[in-house]
Parts: structure tokens; C-alpha cells; sequence
């Protein structure tokens, strides 16, 4: 498997100057490692992979170094617009290497989210002239794609991708110390339970990817609930605020709930001034913050750093709840946010991690869209 540390030092060498990008699962020890070791003024964690583009871009303009963006392959479509109106050679011509975890990739079981979006990466990067590699775990191999990517991302004048398959990367030399600043609050699960626990049988419900979907999943089963009033955003993160927002504005005769995760609201976060200003009066969009990308390796985001029920406040939002820490707070403030004239916006402080044997959905997308759909349009 590649060093994670020797596998930076070696892209340094060759001229990369700062690492920018969204923590992906199969990048997750490389991503440790450069969040641990590289100082603040190398290293970012951006809200998305479009955003981190950009800032690549800007850190090319004014250094005329070669800026490493990292993400996973499902956030390349955020990468699009970026790549192909900025730093593309036909347009301002900006060096830089992508580091991509390849999920889904041809041959390799994966989940039903990422098996399309692995099949077609490379020709979608084909189809954007942009040359690529993969990483396949030999580490010889891997110092001379590094190379090789920042040689060929300068004489291109471009973007330059490397795919890292899956178990490419051994573990992190460096590891950032977890925060403690989520001691003492409640598990994202126990939150969960005591936002479904409020809920009238009536309310839709919009969970956003990773852990949260999972979680509410496993929780309906063990509870023995009807899992039918759940629509589990299994992949497009970011985007589960938005479905929620559809369906209440054409679905105004019951309330929907969206769990969200805070960095997912995050990664777009205009979506919110787009809830705020709807008259979707029976949304309640509830934020679950644990400061983390939980479900790719922990690493930050800034979720405990900004004013998340300002930013819904700015966004115009009637009604804003919180941050709310204990289950009987959480019960009061959902029931009594579904009693208001929405759009609402709760925010739930909680606990990072989520457990090692935490189940996944046994019903695959299809299957919990044709549940989801049966119930929701006979009502």
C-alpha cells in the first residue's frame, strides 16, 4: 500500500504547494495524514469540490505552484463547471492534480450509489480532455504517477486526475486529536430517535447521505416502523434539502422533515436562502451537527466554528430553533416547530462517530423509492 506521507512529500518534491478538498472514504488516511501534518496555510477543507477548484485556482494564481485537490469521484460533477470554464488550458490554463478515490470502479463491489458513477468516471474525464492515472496501492508505481501528474499538469497548462482504487493508501503516519468539543452530548442516534419519536405518522421524512440515513434506517427496523415514510438520500450529498423542499411545496397537506447533516448543508449552503424565502410553511429542516465528515474519516468541518442557526436567520427562515443538546429539548422544539408557520430550521448538537457495526439499508434505492412513492402520493 502507498505512505501517505511519502506519497506528499513525494508530489511536493515535484512542486505541489497546497492541498485542498472534500474527505472522501477511500482517500480517508491520506486525508488524516494532510489535515495532521500540513500547517493552516497549505491546507483547507472546503464546503465542496467545486468551491475547492476555485480555491486551488487561487492559490496557482498567486504562487504559480501546483495545487492538489482531493475528492471522491461522486463530487466530480461539482468539479465540472470549474474545471472546464477556469482552469482549463483553453481558458486560464491552471496547473493542478486531482486526487480522486475511485468509488464504484468496474469489478469492485461497492454500493448501488457509486457502481454507475464508477463505471463512467474515466470517460467522463476522457470527455473533458483530462488526462489521468491510477493508483493502484504498489508504491513505485504511485511516486511516478505523482510525478507524473504535476510534470503533465504543468506542460498541459491544466488539471491533471489520479484515481486511487479502493485499499490504494496504508494508514496515516499523522493523525489530527479528535476535538472533545462533542463530550457530553448525545449520540446522532439517540437525536434521531428523539426527532422520529416526535413525529406524527403523517410527516415525511428526507434524510441526507451516509451515517444519518443509515442510522434512521436501522433504527425504523429495530423499532419494527413503517420505513415507508423515509426517502434515504443514499448518494448526491448535500442535495436531500432540496427533495425535502420539493415535495413540501407540492405536498402541502403534510409536513415534511429533513435530517441533515452539517456537512452536507454545508456544501451548499444557498440552498438554505432557497428554503428560507419559500413559503414551504409545513418544512422543518433539521441540522444535525457533530462537527465532522463522519461517514469519510472524521475529519473537520466548521460546523462548531460558524452560526448555523444565523446563517438560517440571514437566509429568512420564520421560525430557527436552537442548538438544542438534550432528547427532551429535541422532542419540545421538533413538535413544537411542526405547530408553526414554517419554513423551520433546528439545529441539534451531537456527538461525532457513529458505530463500527451500524447496519446499511437492505432494500436498495429503487425499492425504497417505490415504498416512498406508494405512500406518499395516496395520501
Amino acid at each position: 500500500m502507498i505512505s501517505p506521507k511519502a506519497f506528499y512529500e513525494t508530489l511536493t518534491e515535484a512542486g505541489v504547494n497546497f492541498a485542498v478538498g472534500v474527505p472522501d472514504s477511500l482517500l480517508k488516511e491520506f486525508c488524516a495524514y494532510v489535515d495532521a501534518a500540513l500547517p493552516r496555510d497549505r491546507h483547507l477543507i472546503s464546503a465542496n469540490e467545486g468551491s475547492a477548484v476555485a480555491i486551488a485556482t487561487g492559490v496557482q494564481l498567486a504562487t504559480g505552484g501546483v495545487p492538489l485537490v482531493y475528492l471522491q469521484n461522486s463530487g466530480l460533477g461539482n468539479t465540472i463547471n470549474p474545471l472546464l470554464s477556469l482552469a482549463d488550458p483553453e481558458v486560464y490554463s491552471v496547473p493542478m492534480v486531482l486526487l480522486i478515490g475511485w468509488r464504484g470502479k468496474p469489478g469492485v463491489k461497492d454500493e448501488p450509489q457509486h457502481v454507475k458513477q464508477g463505471r463512467v468516471t474515466t470517460a467522463m474525464l476522457e470527455a473533458m480532455e483530462i488526462p489521468w492515472r491510477a493508483l493502484d496501492g504498489e508504491p513505485e508505481a504511485a511516486d511516478e504517477n505523482g510525478r507524473w501528474a504535476v510534470a503533465e499538469a504543468r506542460r498541459l497548462g491544466g488539471p491533471v486526475v489520479l484515481l486511487a482504487r479502493k485499499g490504494a493508501f496504508g494508514t496515516a503516519e499523522e493523525k489530527r486529536i479528535p476535538s472533545a468539543r462533542g463530550d457530553g452530548l448525545l449520540t446522532r442516534e439517540a437525536a434521531i430517535e428523539a426527532v422520529t419519536a416526535s413525529l406524527p405518522e403523517t410527516v415525511t421524512v428526507v434524510s441526507t447521505t451516509g451515517h444519518i440515513s443509515r442510522e434512521l434506517y436501522e433504527q425504523r427496523v429495530n423499532a419494527q416502523q413503517d420505513r415507508s415514510s423515509d426517502f434515504l438520500t443514499v448518494g448526491s450529498m448535500g442535495h436531500s434539502s432540496q427533495i425535502a423542499l420539493g415535495i413540501a411545496l407540492t405536498r402541502r397537506d403534510h409536513p415534511v422533515v429533513c435530517l441533515d447533516g452539517d456537512g452536507a448543508a454545508l456544501m451548499h449552503m444557498g440552498g438554505l436562502a432557497t428554503i428560507g424565502t419559500s413559503d414551504a410553511s409545513g418544512y422543518v429542516h433539521v441540522v444535525l451537527n457533530n462537527g465532522v465528515h463522519g461517514s469519510v474519516g472524521g475529519q473537520p468541518t466548521v460546523g462548531f466554528d460558524v452560526s448555523l442557526t444565523g446563517v438560517a436567520r440571514a437566509s429568512g427562515y420564520p421560525v430557527v430553533r436552537g442548538p438544542v443538546t438534550d432528547a427532551g429539548a429535541i422532542r419540545e422544539t421538533i413538535a413544537a416547530a411542526l405547530e408553526q408557520r414554517g419554513p423551520a430550521f433546528v439545529e441539534i448538537h451531537v456527538q461525532p462517530g457513529a458505530r463500527d457495526d451500524l447496519g446499511r439499508p437492505k432494500e436498495t434505492p429503487a425499492e425504497n423509492k417505490r415504498m416512498f412513492v406508494e405512500r406518499l402520493r395516496s395520501q
